[in-house]
């Protein structure tokens, strides 16, 4: 597993680069069909193509094995941050999101073939080139294999170094406000004038108040900006906005406010465009169950395995949303994703591994 984990980081994958994605993509795609898994590429203009591995099976319908090998990190990053394996862990861009999530599938699918019990369920393996991204191009192909399952299991990073499962994600929401106001002198024409930096400043006020820490819900202004001199009454403005929610119905009020935006000075014309890109991912009946067999299973191996609710989102946030019993965080334990300091700790891949393989078979 660590030979394969750090071959894979380093084969630069960022979301925005295309060829280097695709070159990615089909060493995966090598390194799957040595278990006798049908390829399929799902063709991307942007981004690179998306890979699908379909195992057959006999028993019921089939579990998906959900992930994606695009990193964060611009091509080149492994000069300056190269993979190396020391201290009891595999350094490296994108070893712990998610590149050791991967060869955990791999692997526990390795497994699974040499114990080669008669039934079997399938096995769908969708591994995408722009979830760190948004997953644009990639969502309905992932919304429409998680209609064909019985349930989604999600590689990305557990929880912590304790290997928390992620049994809740918040859902999250882009938008972008606008205001356009009246440019003027600010010494000749000020009363001429409406400041379109002050508005969006009311703006930022009045949606940073929607934050409401007990039920989840966050609002946090990314970025703004406005204005060309200092002695110009400022005419348009333009902020970013990410909001966070725990919960489908708050994530649904919360774009209604924001659609429902009105200007403090009515001089001024405010415009909101976004959506939630990603729906919460709540713990549901099905999301406890699996949660529940996998816990079985941890206690089975000789350990207890705990579950966390976080504030990020992934593409488990499209399954769960649509109902399919999801469990997500099942991939590499470490800490430092997107960061210099991302590590995977070698002594958990065993466990997690085994973990993987034993839930394909019992779900």
């Amino acid at each position: 597993m660590v030979e394969t984990i750090m071959e894979m980081v380093e084969i630069e994958s960022p979301s925005d680069n295309k060829k280097a994605a695709d070159t990615m993509a089909a060493r995966l795609a090598e390194m799957f069909s040595r278990l006798g898994g049908e390829l399929r590429l799902h063709r991307a203009q942007e981004f690179g193509d998306h890979l699908q591995v379909d195992f057959s099976g006999d028993r019921g319908a089939p579990i998906l094995l959900l992930g994606h090998y695009d990193t964060v990190y611009p091509l080149g990053t492994l000069r300056g941050m190269p993979c190396r394996r020391a201290n009891g862990r595999i350094w490296g861009p994108g070893v712990l999101d998610m590149k050791s999530g991967i060869a955990l599938m791999l692997h526990a699918l390795e497994f699974l073939q040499l114990r080669n019990r008669r039934e079997r369920r399938p096995v769908i393996v969708l591994l995408v080139s722009d979830e760190e991204v948004g997953s644009s191009s990639s969502r309905q192909i992932t919304e429409t294999l998680a209609r064909k399952a019985a349930a989604v299991l999600v590689l990305e990073p557990s929880y912590g170094l304790r290997g928390a499962v992620k049994t809740a994600r918040k859902g999250v929401g882009q938008y972008t406000i606008k205001v356009t106001g009246k440019g003027a002198h600010a010494g000749l024409d000020f009363k001429k004038g409406a400041n379109a930096i002050v508005e969006m400043a009311r703006q930022i006020i009045r949606v940073s108040n929607y934050t409401d820490l007990e039920r989840g819900i966050t609002v946090n202004a990314g970025t703004i900006q406005g204005g060309t001199r200092g002695n110009v009454v400022p005419a348009e403005a333009v902020a970013t906005i990410d909001l966070r929610s725990a919960r489908m119905k708050d994530a649904a009020g919360m774009d209604r406010k924001f659609r429902a935006l009105k200007p403090f000075d009515r001089r001024c014309r405010v415009e909101v465009s976004g959506e939630i890109n990603r729906p919460p991912m709540e713990r549901t009946a099905g999301v406890a169950a699996l949660f529940a067999k996998a816990s079985e299973i941890a206690r089975d191996l000789g350990w207890k395995l705990q579950e966390a609710a976080v504030g990020g989102a992934s593409d488990g946030n499209f399954t769960a949303g649509m109902g399919i019993p999801t469990l997500d965080g099942l991939g590499g334990v470490g800490e430092g994703a997107h960061a210099i300091s991302e590590s995977v700790l070698i002594s958990e891949l065993p466990r997690r591994a085994a973990l993987l393989a034993e839930l394909i078979q019992r779900v």
